[in-house]
């Protein structure tokens, strides 16, 4: 019975282990050096593991920097601005350029930015010229940072959104090359190839995002798509 006991407590043991492991990952507490996966490459979409490799920017300087020097995005540091009743950020960046898009954003975090860079390069451009015949020149948005709670659902109503700490994204547009734009509230509905563009660029974000809402969630979304890389998954 003793020996019986043993493998019981042995066994809860190795499950609550990987547990934490897996939570350590999903929520970016380890860095870079101590994960299983090697760093993120954001020229690579392909890669396994993606989300756990976007979430080790979340708290270390060090492999936030390696992400931004690369190629795929124009950024660089802004200080943290310490965590006061829910709102500040935390190793985020100063964003110019992700993808090759224009996409400016005074504070946005670091994993944020490598998630758009690699939605924007490989997702959204390539379904532009494919769809719309043109490439994607800008983004416009409703924002990036802001102190406030949840909008649009009495259920979250009392929580703090992903935007009080930098870590989310309002996107309402797109600007073309040949000077077209997109709007997410006039194109969304139809079967024009504008709404095509906007479905599937809005689908092919839930590999990047935890969270993506679009207008089909519900009227507080009908002008915006909003990206966010917190604790939760939702694509929608």
């Amino acid at each position: 019975m003793q020996q019986g006991r043993r493998r019981r407590i042995r066994k809860f043991v190795a499950i609550a282990v990987s547990v934490a492991a897996a939570a350590a990952l999903w929520l970016g507490l380890l860095p870079q050096r101590f994960s299983p996966f090697a760093p993120l490459e954001l020229n690579r979409p392909e890669s396994w593991f993606l989300d756990f490799r976007i979430a080790a920017l979340n708290n270390n300087a060090r492999d936030c920097d390696a992400a931004i020097a690369q190629p795929l995005l124009d950024a660089t540091r802004v200080a943290d601005h310490p965590i006061e009743n829910g709102c500040g950020w935390h190793n985020a960046v100063r964003l110019r350029d992700a993808g090759g898009v224009r996409l400016s954003s005074e504070k946005i975090t670091c994993g944020m930015s490598a998630a758009l860079a690699m939605w924007l390069a490989h997702e959204v451009r390539s379904a532009a010229q494919a769809i719309l015949k043109s490439d994607v020149r800008s983004i416009r948005h409703l924002g990036v940072y802001a102190c406030r709670n949840i909008l649009g659902s009495p259920k979250f109503k009392g929580f703090r959104s992903q935007h009080a700490t930098a870590n989310a994204i309002d996107i309402e547009g797109f600007v073309l090359a040949d000077g077209r734009t997109i709007s997410i509230l006039k194109h969304w509905k139809g079967n024009g190839a504008e709404a095509r563009f906007l479905r599937a660029v809005h689908d092919r974000a839930c590999r990047y995002f935890r969270v993506a809402l679009g207008p089909d969630y519900n009227e507080a979304h009908a002008n915006h798509f909003h990206f966010d890389r917190g604790a939760f998954k939702r694509c929608r």
